[in-house]
């Protein structure tokens, strides 16, 4: 007879999507982690609803009910490995230490978010689930899309950067040789998984 037993995932990631430019990143992040066996919380700000819209295509549903069906149909997702939670649900596993995620990652993040992450400010599910990783020495990715940086960006950055945060701003190199836009968001979102222990094969390894 066929188990009852929900499914158990290797790992439990948080994704969050903010208004930065990058969206096709964040997107196929995801698709890697569920290719994976990765289970994925996702959280999506209003801003970033409007720049996946911009850069995609992809017109998500705002309410959370309905974007969950929508990002598992649109990545071919098991029952239950992808979840979506609102930009206020405070009772979502994210928002307490008692039921962290294995890792999180803002992918793109604002400078803006990286400020008020900085200063651990919690007026939104996506600073507070941030907040929650940092303080249960949980991995924190925040994928920085801006050019220039002003000293307060900077001084963002280093002040996360001491509180456990990696900083990866969205540089894609160019020593591979790629050919298509598709392969510079391969490069960024393989250096993503490395980071996080997810294996792959996006990008061959240098000296290889």
């Amino acid at each position: 007879m066929p188990s009852s037993q929900p499914p158990t995932w290797p790992k439990t990631i948080t994704v969050a999507l903010t208004g930065a430019s990058g969206a096709p990143y964040g997107l196929r992040l995801i698709e890697c982690l569920i290719r994976a066996g990765m289970r994925v919380y996702l959280l999506i700000s209003q801003a970033g609803q409007v720049v996946l819209k911009m850069e995609t295509g992809i017109e998500a549903p705002a309410r959370p009910a309905e974007a969950e069906p929508f990002f598992n149909q649109h990545f071919g997702a098991q029952n239950g490995q992808l979840q979506v939670f609102g930009r206020q649900e405070w009772t979502a596993p994210v928002a307490s230490g008692s039921n962290p995620p294995d890792a999180m990652v803002i992918c793109p993040c604002t400078t803006g978010t990286l400020a008020r992450v900085a200063a651990g400010l919690s007026g939104s599910l996506i600073e507070r689930a941030a907040d929650v990783v940092l303080k249960e020495r949980r991995p924190l990715i925040l994928v920085v899309r801006e050019t220039p940086f002003t000293s307060i960006h900077l001084e963002n950055m280093l002040r996360l950067s001491q509180a456990g945060a990696v900083i990866m701003p969205a540089n894609p190199g160019f020593y591979l040789h790629p050919g298509s836009i598709g392969d510079l968001v391969d490069f960024m979102v393989a250096r993503i998984l490395d980071h996080l222990g997810v294996t792959h094969e996006l990008t061959q390894r240098w000296g290889h």
